[in-house]
């Protein structure tokens, strides 16, 4: 994969076509969530893009630091506004991003995972982490803004002593794109496509058959609660997670939140 850079008027050529409401982007920026969440609350409009080639203070769940140094990965944030029907099913959208880029690694020949709540494995490493935030008016949900960080060359994998997880990155899954925003464009697409069914029964159903470590013991781990060993059952209609626990077999619903997924 060719590490180089592009201005934002190159960048609005290659995604010409797509219905962005908005493209800002930006050689280096602390955060493009921070970014997206700012243009949202001052009117950005719906499908509004925040792109960046290097990150500073780019940041994961738990305001975990996310590494993003110049030219090796893909750091972009889209600032959506939920439809009516969108809008009870707010759950699926971090389900809606790791999705769009399994698809679109789908079409490259990588053949990829989502490792719930929110990452993308290759070959049970992660190459991709997404952050989900929204904003809300009351009970009203004003918007949604949908982070993602793609690994795109060995220069973005973290020192293994700040990885939670293993890594790794396009590059080494074979994947040498002229361009990480080539695969930019390809997720915007998925991304449009798969928004169209959100609120259906057969885009849980796909989401749930990309899921990780199927049929294998797991582990989930949270901050505020005794650790959890079983099998992945599913996911309910909200996007969280079914497990059946050991040795009880009770069936147990794991929300979002601070946890942490393990195969054992």
């Amino acid at each position: 994969m060719v590490r180089f850079t592009v201005s934002e008027q190159e960048l609005r050529d290659l995604l010409r076509g797509l219905p962005l409401g908005g493209l800002r982007y930006f050689s280096q920026i602390g955060s493009t969530n921070d970014e997206a969440l700012a243009w949202a609350a001052a009117g950005a409009s719906d499908f509004s893009l925040v792109a960046a080639d290097e990150q500073s203070a780019g940041r994961g769940r738990a305001k975990r630091k996310w590494f993003t140094p110049p030219g090796a990965a893909l750091a972009f944030s889209l600032v959506l506004r939920p439809n009516a029907s969108e809008s009870e099913f707010i759950g699926r959208f971090s389900g809606l991003a790791a999705l769009a880029l399994v698809n679109a690694l789908q079409k490259y020949g990588v053949s990829a995972q989502i490792k719930w709540p929110n990452d993308v494995l290759i070959q049970r490493k992660k190459v991709a982490g997404i952050l989900v935030e929204s904003a809300w008016q009351g009970a009203k949900i004003e918007s949604v803004i949908v982070g993602m960080g793609v690994n795109a060359t060995p220069e973005a994998i973290p020192p293994a002593s700040g990885l939670t997880f293993p890594a790794t990155c396009l590059a080494a899954a074979g994947l040498n794109l002229p361009s990480r925003f080539d695969l930019l464009k390809n997720v915007l697409k998925e991304l449009i496509s798969l928004r169209a069914a959100l609120a259906s029964d057969a885009f849980l159903r796909q989401w749930q058959a990309s899921l990780a470590f199927g049929g294998e013991t797991v582990q989930l781990l949270s901050e505020d609660a005794p650790a959890l060993t079983g099998q992945i059952e599913g996911l309910e209609p909200d996007g969280s997670l079914r497990m059946r626990l050991f040795p009880s077999g009770a069936v147990q619903t794991v929300h979002f939140g601070e946890i942490h997924l393990r195969p054992l």
